[in-house]
């Protein structure tokens, strides 16, 4: 096909395709022979570039000028992206993905970002992820984002967008690269080491690229914002009165020997000390360890003239170690009754009350750590030609993918129940000297007691500083994960006929997909063995049938004000064994009034099915943190006449206030809970369904030489939305917001020390009411013309969100919960970057904007330094109490030097003013007080590569 540039289609061809610089120089009043290509967006393989789909395209030159190690970091980068799922920050999270890395488009969640490589679905997990960085990033061309939604193109999970990634090909030559850096505190250091290399020859083509990089941890307590639980303003608030120093609660009254203390004189045992509560942040990691090993390969060989056989495969290895503060080990009345958990008993050598007794101790010398681990295979073979039918063209290809996930997630020191059991139960020295469990002649073989109340650094009988003690109470356990994707397609493209304004093009296919995944939770984990820890297994499976068209009909062209008039239209159905069948269309609109302007809409529907962790998950219990409405103190009930009213009817009066985990009164919001809460899958869940338009429109100006600017509005309305919400949404929307529905789904103790406190809940998922976003994405680039001191080009991309909202059922007099400008979901994102390139030297600069947050607050409750809105009032919190935190600004500097035995040297900083984020209680997306999107340092970094 032959066609006549413009400076439209020249500028969406580089951004796309091209991506070199050579693109800019084409002499527009020649024709250009352009091969056919299928952009992300469109099935339809054509020379046209320019499509009714926003998409967004990071080129390999613009990769290679971020200092970053792995293809998420890349697309994390992207204004549309989201906060970051599974977060590096948030250790306390029990999720089966944790460690790998995700892309959540429209801040919607990666279960509904659709990830392709080379246009091909690439397998998630039994939860609907996606692991991105899996993915060499030596061996990406480009990485194209589709901002919109295309169920009728690819099938489920396209609701907020799809990622594909292109991969090398077709190339010859190779290079090799090193990669390493660190923050200027001397931490975190990364280092990555890749290679690759491509072959052409007459019939074919093969491809080669692998990749290895570490990187290390940086633990809370190495960042002064991140070094206590409540933040640096209040470095005494949030300590835990579970201690490794150990306690004994003797007639109501918590005692203990304190650091030091010697635990064999009962006279040494005093009330507790607040000054020596636990500090659970400083041993826990902000970023936990990272260690990847990929290899990636592509071939493909011409059978004829128009067959070619294509393939490719994918191996990689991740493990990550996040570590947590010690286990808060402790001791109900409630747990000591049932016999869950055995009270220190009156039998016990280092029992000075003669009397069973409650006691509690924070394992802190010896933190837990849990290592994720996980390896892909991934293979895909397929035959792809084109044939003619008289003057048309038609593309067809057939292909076949496997993709399978195994892990396993390990667990150390953590402590087995029936031995702590044993531990603390009756025991005795014997005539050798040595700690025996049981009673004379009643020995307990291979037990070995524990002393609880013996502080940490003790070298006293039964302390933890016994190595046997530590072998006794302390296990590992190891759980094992496995998912499987099998898809198998086909599809054709081409021209069906001649129209007036152009070719009708059509592409059609077929796809059989299966979706398998297991978790398979230690033995121990099950029997509930393992003290803080239980789950059941996962197992599932579904498959499914599609078929889909898409049609592209040329409207009119060369006319006055319409150069080009196009309507897209694509449908999709889909059949699964579990659901039944679901029917998704799309419309586009292209118009093009002169050639410099490109006007364009979408519209269609989307479908997401519940995954197999959604719907065959089993449960687990966790211990939440929450900030509960009724607490006189801090909820919403010590401001709010109506919700004081709504807790006093429940029982929790005036006076009620929170508890922490460790039983004491809540000195802020969002502390942990007394007992553990319930969360999982629920088998009745019901499809997602969606609704997505775009309006846009690209511009590049003929009197303004290599300018390209960009606008489009966009929305997305998501119908029983499948949501796991946290147990502070529940709470309020019992108490706050009213919803009888919610108040079921917990209970209360109703007697005891605990009265009052939530006593349990269930967190299972569930279909809300809707979630509903909308903004504008806008994108500026200009090359200028190349001068005497170089070349300048500039980037620039926004995101504004003007709404993010969801309603939690459909009943009218529910309010809708607005999350924008919330607690990571920013209203406005932008990337600047400036490029000045001059012979073989090269500077660029990026900076990257974050607008304001608000969360509630949590001190200066009646206003004042971090409280500057006392009255904020809303229909979704009522009257809360909230602040507004100002926006964020990070700089990146990247200088390289191309050197004449084609290599480059790249120096590099990445937030070179060492900005901090703000202290946040809210903990978004962390599980600091700091939010786990944000940069925690400045990282300076070195890379090197060769080219042959």
């Amino acid at each position: 096909m032959y066609l006549k540039p413009t400076p439209l289609h020249a500028a969406i061809a580089l951004a796309m395709v091209a991506g070199s610089p050579a693109a800019y120089a084409q002499d527009s009043s020649e024709p250009t022979t352009l091969d056919r290509v299928e952009i992300t967006g469109s099935r339809i393989r054509q020379a046209n570039v320019e499509t009714a789909q926003p998409v967004i395209a990071l080129t390999r030159a613009e990769i290679e000028k971020k200092g970053y190690v792995n293809v998420a970091d890349i697309l994390q980068d992207v204004t549309a992206a989201g906060a970051p799922s599974l977060s590096r920050a948030s250790a306390l999270s029990s999720g089966r993905d944790y460690g790998g890395m995700f892309i959540s488009l429209r801040n919607l969640g990666p279960e509904r970002s659709l990830v392709l490589i080379d246009g091909r679905r690439m397998g998630v997990s039994a939860g609907g992820y996606s692991d991105v960085g899996s993915i060499p990033s030596s061996i990406v061309e480009r990485v194209e984002v589709l901002t919109d939604g295309a169920s009728a193109l690819y099938g489920s999970d396209a609701i907020a967008g799809v990622v594909n990634i292109i991969t090398r090909k077709n190339f010859d030559g190779g290079n090799v690269s090193a990669y390493v850096g660190q923050y200027s505190e001397g931490d975190g250091q990364k280092r990555s080491y890749s290679a690759n290399y491509g072959k052409t020859f007459e019939r074919g083509w093969f491809s080669v690229g692998v990749e290895k990089s570490k990187e290390d941890p940086v633990l809370g307590g190495e960042r002064e914002f991140t070094a206590y639980p409540n933040g640096p303003y209040h470095p005494q608030d949030g300590l835990n009165g579970t201690t490794q120093w150990g306690s004994v609660t003797v007639d109501g009254k918590v005692l203990s020997v304190g650091p030091g203390g010697d635990p064999s004189d009962v006279a040494n045992f005093k009330p507790r000390d607040p000054a020596t509560y636990a500090n659970t942040k400083t041993n826990m990691t902000l970023l936990s360890s990272l260690e990847r090993r990929s290899a990636f390969a592509n071939a493909g060989f011409q059978i004829t003239d128009n067959v070619r056989v294509v393939g490719d495969v994918l191996y990689s290895e991740r493990e990550s170690v996040k570590q947590l503060a010690g286990y808060p080990y402790s001791v109900s009345a409630a747990q000591a009754a049932s016999g869950a958990r055995a009270a220190l008993s009156a039998d016990s050598m280092f029992n000075h009350w003669g009397k069973d007794v409650l006691f509690s101790h924070r394992t802190e010398e010896y933190p837990r750590a849990t290592n994720n681990s996980l390896t892909t295979k991934r293979a895909g073979l397929g035959l792809e030609g084109s044939f003619e039918t008289g003057s048309h063209l038609w593309d067809w290809n057939v292909n076949y993918m496997y993709n399978r996930n195994e892990g396993e997630r390990r667990s150390r020191q953590s402590m087995y129940q029936p031995h702590v059991n044993l531990a603390v139960g009756a025991s005795f020295i014997d005539a050798d000297g040595v700690a025996r469990c049981g009673s004379v002649g009643n020995v307990i073989e291979g037990c070995v007691p524990w002393n609880p109340l013996a502080p940490a650094g003790s070298n006293s009988t039964g302390s933890l500083s016994d190595k046997a003690v530590r072998d006794y109470i302390f296990t590992r356990f190891s759980d094992e994960i496995l998912s499987t994707t099998k898809v198998l397609s086909a599809n054709i493209s081409g021209s069906l006929f001649s129209l007036p304004a152009g070719d009708m093009m059509a592409a059609m296919g077929v796809e059989h997909r299966s979706e398998e995944a297991s978790y398979t939770p230690d033995l121990m984990v099950q029997n509930g063995e393992i003290a803080g820890t239980s789950g059941g297994p996962t197992r599932g499976d579904y498959t499914l049938d599609e078929v889909y068209l898409e049609l592209q009909v040329p409207l009119l062209s060369d006319l006055p004000l319409v150069r080009e008039l196009s309507l897209d239209m694509a449908g999709r159905y889909s059949d699964y064994d579990n659901f039944g069948g679901t029917t998704n269309s799309k419309f586009g609109l292209k118009w093009k009034p002169v050639d410099t302007l490109l006007v364009r809409a979408t519209y269609g529907t989307g479908f997401r099915a519940p995954t197999v962790d959604d719907l065959y998950g089993g449960t687990v219990t966790t211990r939440d943190r929450i900030t509960d409405p009724c607490d006189r103190s801090f909820g919403a009930a010590a401001r709010n006449a109506e919700v004081a009213a709504r807790c006093t009817a429940a029982g929790m009066g005036a006076d009620f206030r929170q508890k922490t985990g460790d039983g004491e009164l809540a000195t802020t919001s969002g502390v942990q809970a007394v007992t553990d809460f319930t969360s999982g899958s629920n088998p009745d869940l019901k499809p997602e369904t969606a609704k997505t338009w775009t309006v846009g429109l690209v511009y590049s100006p003929d009197f303004v030489t290599g300018l390209d600017l960009s606008l489009d509005w966009w929305k997305i309305r998501i119908d029983n939305v499948i949501v796991g919400e946290s147990a502070t949404d529940i709470l309020n929307q019992c108490y706050v917001q009213g919803i009888q529905s919610a108040c079921d789904r917990f209970s209360r103790y109703t007697s005891g020390s605990n009265k009052g406190q939530v006593s349990g809940m269930n967190r299972s998922l569930n279909n809300a009411g809707f979630q509903e976003t909308a903004g504008y994405d806008i994108g500026v680039r200009y090359r200028l013309p190349e001068m005497a001191f170089g070349q300048l080009s500039l980037r620039w991309n926004t995101t504004y969100v003007d709404y993010l909202s969801r309603k939690s059922d459909n009943v009218d007099t529910t309010p809708v919960e607005q999350y924008t400008g919330w607690e990571g979901n920013f209203r406005v994102r932008s990337n600047l970057t400036a490029d000045w390139q001059y012979g073989d030297l090269g500077i660029s600069w990026t900076t990257r904007y974050y607008s304001s947050m608000k969360e509630k607050c949590s001190y200066d409750l009646d206003g004042g330094p971090e409280c500057n809105l006392p009255g904020f009032q809303s229909p979704y919190t009522d009257m809360q109490p909230s602040r507004k935190l100002g926006s964020n600004t990070f700089h990146d500097v990247q200088l390289r030097y191309a050197l004449p035995w084609e290599g480059t040297v790249s120096l590099g900083i990445n937030n070179v003013f060492k900005h901090a984020g703000p202290i946040m209680y809210s903990q978004p997306n962390s599980s600091f007080t700091y939010y786990g999107g944000f940069d925690i340092g400045r990282f300076i970094y070195m890379k090197y590569q060769q080219r042959f």
